[in-house]
C-alpha cells in the first residue's frame, strides 16, 4: 500500500524583522523594497521533518506553542509552500485550521457551506445530498442564513468542522481550533472523527488535549522546534512529551509568557498566582494544602459582565474540573478598569503529579453561544508532591484525588 502522504525532508523559513516600528508609513514601506536586508534575521519554523501516512490512520501531532506543528499543518493543506522538501498528497484534503480560515465572512452558514463543497470538487447535487447532516451536526440551523461575520467563535467551530467531516476528504486536517467548542460538541466530534477513519479516511489532529489524542490517535508525532522529536504509539510519545515539562515553581506567570491564547482581548489576562494557605507564592502544594488562584483582569473597554471558567488538568491531558464562576454564585459585571479576582480552594487533595490550569474569560454564555474575550492554555503548571512519611514516593496509577479516610474494624 502506498502512503497516502509522503513528507520528504520539509523545511520552512520565515524572515523575522528585528527593531521594526509597529506602524510604518507607505513611504517607509516602499523604500523598505530597495533597502538590503539588514535587520533580517531568519526563523526555521520546520527543519527537515520526513515521515509518511497511511490511508485509515490517525496521526497526533503534539509539541509546545510554537514548535511548528500548525506550519505543518498548513504546508500540507497547500496554504503556504516548503522553502525546502516536498509534499506528496494522493487524495483530497480537508482543513480545520484558524478561526476564520476557509470561510467568507460576508456569506451565509448556507453559502459558505456551497462554497466549502465546490472547492473540494463536489457537485452541487454531492452538496446537496450531505448539506442536512452537515447543518444537523452544526446544530446552527436558526442562524444558517445569517452571515458567518456575526457567528460567534462557537458557532463557527461546529459549522466549520461538521463542513470538513461530512464533505468526504480523502485527509482530514484538524487544528487545535476544535477547542473552542463546549464540551458536549467536542465529544461528538471526536466521534465523528472516529466514524470518518473507520470509513478509511485519514486524519492528522493538532492538539494540546493528551487525552483527546490518546482517545482518538493510532499513531503520535511531537515536534519541537521544528524538529521531530518523536514518532511512536500515542502513550509513549504523549509519557516523553508531559515527563519533558517542568513545574513552574515560582508560582506565578504573567500575559508576556501566554503563548497559547486567543479571543477578541476586549478583557485579557495579565498575571496569574498561586498562593498556598500562607499566603505564600509557590508552583509545589503538598496534599492537604489549600490552593489560592489570583486572576489580575484587566480590559480594554467597558463591559457589562465577563463569565470567567477556571480549568485543571492533569498532565497528560485529563481534565481533573472544571470551575465555572456562577456556580459559586459569584458573577464579575460592570467593569471598566482592572480587576483581582481570586478562586479560594482549601485541603487540595490531587495525587502527586504534574497539573495545568486553563483560564477562559468570556461573555454572558447563552445556549452555548459566547464571544471568547481570552482564553488561555496552560497558564500556568504546578506540581502535587506527598510530603506525608507513609507511602512517600508511592507512584499512582489510577484516580486522580489522594483521599485519606479514617479506617476502622468493627467486630
Amino acid at each position: 500500500m502506498k502512503p497516502i502522504l509522503e513528507i520528504k525532508s520539509i523545511s520552512k523559513k520565515y524572515a523575522i524583522h528585528k527593531n521594526q516600528p509597529r506602524y510604518r508609513t507607505l513611504r517607509d514601506s516602499l523604500a523598505a523594497c530597495f533597502r538590503d536586508r539588514q535587520g533580517m534575521q531568519e526563523f526555521w519554523a520546520l527543519d527537515n521533518l520526513s515521515f509518511n501516512i497511511f490511508p485509515g490512520e490517525k496521526w497526533g501531532i503534539i509539541g509546545e506553542n510554537g514548535a511548528g506543528k500548525t506550519t505543518l499543518l498548513k504546508i500540507l493543506a497547500k496554504i503556504t509552500p516548503p522553502t525546502k522538501g516536498s509534499i506528496l498528497v494522493r487524495g483530497r484534503v480537508a482543513s480545520l485550521l484558524e478561526v476564520g480560515t476557509g470561510f467568507h465572512p460576508e456569506l451565509t452558514g448556507r453559502e459558505n457551506i456551497f462554497l466549502n463543497g465546490a472547492i473540494l470538487g463536489l457537485s452541487r447535487r454531492e452538496i446537496l445530498n450531505r448539506f442536512d447532516q452537515i447543518v444537523d451536526f452544526a446544530e446552527i440551523e436558526t442562524f444558517l442564513d445569517t452571515p458567518v461575520k456575526h457567528y460567534s467563535t462557537g458557532m463557527w467551530a461546529r459549522l466549520a468542522f461538521s463542513v470538513a467531516a461530512h464533505l468526504d476528504p480523502d485527509i482530514l486536517l484538524i487544528d487545535e481550533v476544535l477547542s473552542v467548542g463546549d464540551a458536549d460538541f467536542q465529544s461528538k466530534s471526536l466521534g465523528k472523527m472516529n466514524e470518518v477513519s473507520r470509513q478509511g479516511r485519514t486524519i492528522l489532529f493538532v492538539s494540546h488535549n493528551m487525552a483527546a489524542v490518546r482517545q482518538l490517535c493510532t499513531h503520535c508525532v511531537w515536534i519541537s522546534k521544528g524538529k521531530i522529536k518523536l514518532i511512536s504509539a500515542p502513550d509513549e510519545v504523549i509519557d516523553a512529551y508531559c515527563s519533558s515539562n517542568e513545574s513552574n515553581e515560582q508560582g506565578f506567570a504573567e500575559s508576556a509568557s501566554f503563548a497559547h491564547r486567543r479571543g477578541s482581548q476586549d478583557v485579557c489576562l495579565q498575571r496569574i498566582e498561586l498562593r498556598n494557605q500562607h499566603g505564600e507564592m509557590t508552583g509545589v502544594y503538598a496534599i492537604g494544602d489549600d490552593l489560592h488562584i489570583h486572576l489580575f483582569i484587566e480590559p480594554s473597554a467597558t463591559l457589562k459582565k465577563v463569565r470567567i471558567i477556571v480549568s485543571i488538568f492533569e498532565s497528560n491531558g485529563d481534565c481533573v474540573c472544571t470551575m465555572y464562576d456562577n456556580d459559586s454564585g459569584f458573577s464579575l459585571r460592570d467593569i471598566s478598569g482592572p480587576r483581582h479576582v481570586s478562586l479560594n480552594m482549601a485541603d487540595l487533595r490531587l495525587c502527586p503529579g504534574q497539573y495545568r490550569i486553563d483560564v477562559e474569560l468570556l461573555s454572558e454564555i447563552f445556549h452555548y453561544q459566547y464571544d471568547a474575550y481570552d482564553i488561555i492554555e496552560s497558564c500556568i503548571v504546578f506540581k502535587m508532591v506527598n510530603k506525608s512519611a507513609i507511602n512517600r514516593g508511592l507512584k499512582r496509577h489510577w484516580g486522580l484525588l489522594y483521599l485519606t479516610p479514617e479506617w476502622t474494624i468493627h467486630e
